[in-house]
């Protein structure tokens, strides 16, 4: 199957959360590891505020690490370094159905993912890829403290006594584009839209001065 008439479909998990939330994607073959990241970042409705990384683990047992090169005391990789994520097709690294890649946004709150390679399907006439075709619940807020912060602020959210309550509400309903109250539980594959990843990774070259 040509690169190009292939799509990806990859389940992404977000780990230390129950009831799990996670979401189920199909990207075109072709997809970068930058591509895919911003796809995952649209998929859980993150803002793309901090910096991610992917780790996966090769066939001939090489560990590698793809991500964002931009600070000097970078050093994931076997060889010492990070790999630019915007150079390597995500198909490359491929091996196997079920095959598993660490994604990791956000190195002070620590959200882990787990990207599960499901198949490589034919692209379907009329459809338009990225495409979210499934899911579970919403993604928690940025900067809301990782797992633990992120378990406070429900706690929070459900006591209409407390006096951060309504204003948590509005906070964390705004940061993941929700009106009114935040709903930890809402979430529709349909209302998915994906960002384009080139013009992002163009601003972000340029900030980053590569």
């Amino acid at each position: 199957m040509a690169v190009q008439s292939r799509v990806l479909q990859f389940r992404i998990e977000l780990l230390g959360i129950e009831p799990l939330i996670w979401r189920r994607i199909q990207v075109p073959g072709d997809y970068t590891f930058w591509d895919l990241h911003v796809a995952i970042q649209s998929a859980f409705a993150w803002n793309d505020s901090h910096l991610h990384e992917f780790k996966l683990t090769t066939r001939a047992a090489r560990r590698l690490c793809f991500g964002l090169p931009v600070d000097g005391d970078f050093d994931r990789g076997p060889d010492g370094e990070l790999l630019p994520n915007w150079r390597y097709q995500v198909a490359d690294y491929l091996d196997a159905k079920d095959q598993r890649i660490e994604y990791l946004y956000d190195f002070g709150d620590d959200w882990q993912h787990v990207v599960i390679y499901e198949d490589a399907l034919q692209k379907s006439p009329g459809k338009r890829y990225p495409r979210c075709i499934a899911g579970e619940r919403c993604g928690p807020p940025d900067d809301c403290g990782g797992v633990h912060g992120y378990a406070s602020l429900l706690e929070i959210l459900a006591n209409p006594k407390d006096e951060e309550h309504k204003s948590s509400h509005v906070w964390a309903a705004s940061m993941k584009g929700q009106r009114g109250k935040f709903d930890p539980e809402a979430f529709d594959e349909q209302t998915v839209k994906f960002a384009n990843p080139a013009p992002r990774l163009k601003r972000m070259l340029k900030e980053t001065g590569w």
